[in-house]
């Protein structure tokens, strides 16, 4: 049975829109549901029809009745809520997982101390004495300095020496190392910094004290084994499982080698890639070596090119991290007369290789946490439109973490999408480290709204593993600027932004991020059938604490159901190729 009208939001155009090409029926029509459909023309409709992964009809259920026949498969939604499918516009499956499948060292901690972090490395080398090196992931770098110890290679000498140690920091800004492995990496006091990072060093020797910051640390990857291949394709096929499970229709996996794009190319090859996904090549070795990159840019990444998989984008490293002090800001750091922090390119570099990018037509993602950083790269951006014309390839301000009010308007006038990391306006006690850039800068911090209300295109990018992937978390704290998993009235900086708003930036919005707006991103007619059900209303919820848990009944791709976490659809034509129980939900808090 349909939804009655009464049942529908009032005041919504519920009239059906199809298309008249082609004789052949529909494939399946879904039907009695509260379907938000993101199109301004028709916000609102309660039944779908899909034929040849498009939508061919949307609106009532009467309005479905041509398009079927006795092969056309009826799928009865039950009165749920749904939406487009979810982008997440920044994430790093490889950095986590693979590290995990390839035997790595794990903290397994959040936010751990010192003394876990050092208890971590003395077990991890006691089980595994035959591992050249003892790597891996976190120590905060913001809890050694609370504690009053230098994170440093003495620190590390102190309780293991003769073996190479190398551990990232959460944020992934810099990289504590000991004696060992700067030994192992040829790195001493006449060791040349990186123009994309630097090397702590001693005031008075000029001996590096441990501390690799930004792409400086790519120097120690490059003395190690590369990530095993096996590793990196476990890890992209398990974070595509978890992002389909939470919604998520499209996605960009920022800073690829040759390496990576290979494994991608395994699971695309494979038909495991159930979203689409536009890999962004490393502009520098940011992270690690990149050892093709030339070749890539050239042409190279058009091997791996298919309907779900891209690499047409290049991830440039502006500036660094908040909690190493080298982001870039437009004036000095607090308490400083002249330290603006870091910057990784010269500016004629920068605007240089943005105009070159945008006239062969390959996405920069400019990594830009400062408000001097964003600036830089809006100021390439509009050299780029003078020089190739205006209507290029839509470039992307990664972070946009504090913006300069003045810029805000120019994200509109040269196309440039911002993009928010939820690490920095969810309030926790990670993101309270950012607040070392000064309470002056704290009203311009992470500001969607302003963004969107000078005609922006606002996206969010989860970041992972330097935030959650599960993206339902960033979408709740957009929306209340309040820690989902605490009651109380705390608010974070920067302004809520409504519940419209906030959907608008996961759907629509992202697809523009990714340049198929025309093809993806609402539920309209022409479009890619891509939409999720969900087990709570969205418009009907008491936003804090009820939307990061959210939890998707279906998500739909391309015409194909990928999940269905209550496996409604076994057994039929539409039986979803992830089985729930085999797909990791420990990335949830």
């Amino acid at each position: 049975m349909s939804l009655s009208e009464a049942s529908l939001p009032k005041g919504k155009d519920y009239r059906s829109s199809h298309t008249g090409h082609g004789a052949g029926k529909a494939d399946t029509v879904f039907e009695n549901g509260r379907i938000y459909t993101v199109n301004p023309a028709q916000e609102w409709a309660e039944a779908v029809a899909v034929k040849d992964g498009v939508f061919v009809a949307v609106g009532r259920r009467a309005d479905m009745t041509p398009f079927m026949d006795e092969h056309t498969q009826v799928v009865d939604l039950k009165g749920r809520f749904i939406m487009p499918g979810l982008y997440d516009m920044h994430t790093h499956p490889d950095l986590t997982l693979a590290p995990g499948y390839a035997g790595y060292l794990d903290v397994g901690l959040e936010d751990p101390t010192p003394a876990q972090v050092k208890q971590s490395i003395l077990d991890y080398a006691e089980a595994n004495p035959n591992s050249e090196w003892i790597f891996g992931q976190y120590f905060v770098h913001f809890h050694f300095k609370r504690e009053g110890i230098e994170a440093d290679k003495n620190w590390l000498d102190s309780f293991i020496s003769d073996r190479p140690v190398a551990v990232h920091d959460r944020s992934w800004g810099c990289i504590l190392v000991n004696s060992k492995a700067l030994e192992l990496a040829g790195i001493d006091a006449n060791t040349p910094d990186p123009r994309n990072g630097f090397i702590e060093r001693d005031g008075i020797t000029g001996e590096p004290t441990g501390i690799l910051v930004d792409g400086a640390y790519s120097l120690i990857h490059a003395a190690m084994p590369p990530t095993p291949a096996l590793a990196l394709q476990r890890a992209y096929r398990e974070g595509i499982q978890y992002q389909t499970s939470r919604g998520v229709v499209g996605t960009k996996y920022v800073h690829v080698c040759e390496n990576r794009l290979d494994a991608l190319k395994v699971v695309d090859d494979a038909g495991e890639m159930t979203l689409r996904v536009e890999a962004a090549i490393s502009w520098q070795d940011d992270i690690f070596p990149v050892r093709r990159r030339w070749e890539l840019l050239a042409g190279e990444r058009h091997y791996y090119r298919s309907a779900r998989l891209n690499a047409n984008a290049v991830k440039f490293h502006f500036d660094g991290t908040h909690g190493s002090y080298s982001s870039y800001l437009s004036t000095p750091w607090p308490g400083q007369s002249e330290w603006r922090g870091g910057l990784n390119l010269t500016p004629e570099h920068i605007v240089d290789m943005v105009v070159d990018m945008d006239r062969r037509g390959i996405r920069v993602i400019a990594h830009c946490v400062g408000d001097g950083a964003s600036d830089l790269f809006l100021d390439a951006v509009a050299e780029a439109r003078k020089r190739n014309g205006p209507n290029g390839v839509r470039h992307q301000c990664a972070h946009s973490t504090v913006l300069l009010d003045e810029n805000l308007p120019r994200f509109k006038e040269l196309n440039v999408v911002a993009e928010f990391s939820p690490v920095g306006w969810l309030p926790e006690p990670y993101a309270r480290a950012r607040e070392v850039m000064g309470e002056e800068r704290f009203d311009r911090m992470y500001n969607f709204k302003g963004v969107l209300d000078h005609g922006g295109l606002a996206v969010m990018g989860t970041d992972w593993p330097v935030s959650t992937i599960n993206c339902w978390v960033g979408f709740e704290a957009m929306m209340t600027r309040k820690n989902p998993w605490f009651d109380n009235d705390e608010t974070f900086h920067g302004h809520a932004i409504t519940v419209e708003q906030a959907i608008r930036v996961m759907t629509i919005n992202g697809a523009h991020c990714m340049g198929i707006e025309d093809s993806a991103g609402s539920i309209e007619v022409g479009k890619s059938a891509d939409f999720i059900a969900l087990d709570r209303n969205l418009f009907e919820l008491e936003l804090q604490g009820n939307v990061h848990n959210t939890q998707v009944d279906l998500t739909m791709m391309a015409g194909q159901v990928v999940w269905d976490r209550n496996g409604e659809l076994s057994n039929t034509p539409l039986q979803a190729p992830l089985n729930p129980d085999n797909v990791t939900n420990f990335y949830d808090k």
